[in-house]
């Protein structure tokens, strides 16, 4: 079991570790060869820190183990809506008054869905996966097209916000100006860690759910879900408090979109096969309700300190509910 708990630890601190290096290296490499400020923030900078949970999600697909991956997928978005979003409602209340405030929480909405249906139709395989991977690559593409027309203070979408986010948060991260040795070895060194801390997390998490006799499932939605999602909690806490709440809420909406459509189609995609039949109804039926309660904040414009209450008390429920029934 020490050992099993040891692993798990040392995963989720090479996952953040790694990705933070990793992120850095990426975006040094892009400046270096020219890429323009747009693309690295709505391109690199976005993927970058979806790093942790995609690389977990994989190794836990190709070690046999895709409950974990899902579980990790739901139980992340499940953490961004209710924990990582009532926390910064909480330090700053979030003001929602861009004018497309609509469209990033109606796809996570419609990926919510789509998954909760392909777990309902018990359904999964490559191409389906793929087709997952081609709606997130059109999302960020018309992501990108619409920053690069927009003027940059009426821009808000999920992508410019996930790196605005990081942006707050990393005040270094575009430090790295001469030379080309140290970008490339911060890349890999980052890619390097990451897949360590990935497959220390999975079999760590894997051997902790044998000896405590629980799922595979129940391991992903709680210990790796909550441990992948840190950053994006400290990103968006750290948004709120600078002031940049619509930034936060656009961070915690774009998670969960790259969450579904992302980790999800690579999940599929290495492990073709049904999403796991335990996650139905209560985890993707809530994580499809929280996106629901996110599209609804846009109808009031924000979220004040009293719903962002009502979402942490209802993230201890669900963990609450977790416990009783594991």
């Amino acid at each position: 079991m020490t050992i099993a708990l040891s692993l798990v630890a040392a995963g989720l601190v090479a996952l953040v570790v790694g990705g933070d290096v990793l992120v850095r290296g990426a975006v040094a490499l892009a400046e270096k060869a020219g890429v323009s400020a747009l693309v690295i923030g709505v391109v690199i900078v976005g993927l970058g820190t979806s790093m942790p949970e995609l690389v977990t999600s994989i190794e836990a697909a190709l070690a046999g183990a895709p409950a974990i991956a899902w579980g990790n997928i739901a139980g992340s978005n499940i953490a961004n809506s209710l924990l990582i979003l009532g926390a910064a409602a909480l330090v700053a209340p979030i003001a929602i008054v861009s004018r497309n405030r609509w469209r990033d929480p109606l796809v996570a909405l419609g990926a919510s869905v789509i998954v909760l249906a392909l777990a309902a139709s018990d359904v999964g395989s490559a191409p389906l996966g793929l087709v997952l991977l081609a709606c997130l690559a059109g999302y960020i593409a018309y992501c990108y097209h619409e920053e690069r027309l927009a003027r940059p203070a009426s821009v808000h979408n999920a992508p410019f916000d996930r790196a605005q986010a990081l942006e707050l948060t990393d005040t270094h991260l575009h430090d790295l100006r001469n030379g080309w040795a140290k970008p490339i070895l911060l890349t890999l060194v980052g890619l390097g860690v990451l897949i360590a801390g990935g497959r220390m997390l999975v079999l760590g998490a894997i051997d902790l759910a044998r000896m405590a006799g629980l799922t595979e499932t129940l391991i992903g939605l709680t210990i790796v879900a909550i441990g992948t999602s840190l950053p994006e909690l400290v990103t968006s806490v750290i948004a709120a408090r600078k002031g940049e709440t619509e930034v936060a809420f656009g961070n915690v909406v774009g998670s969960n979109i790259y969450n579904l459509l992302g980790i999800g189609g690579a999940t599929m995609l290495f492990a073709p096969g049904p999403i796991p039949a335990d996650l139905l109804p209560v985890d993707l039926g809530l994580v499809a309700t929280s996106a629901a309660i996110i599209l609804g904040f846009t109808l009031l414009r924000g979220v004040s300190r009293i719903p962002a209450l009502a979402l942490l008390a209802g993230y201890a429920a669900y963990l609450a509910y977790l416990v009783s029934n594991a």
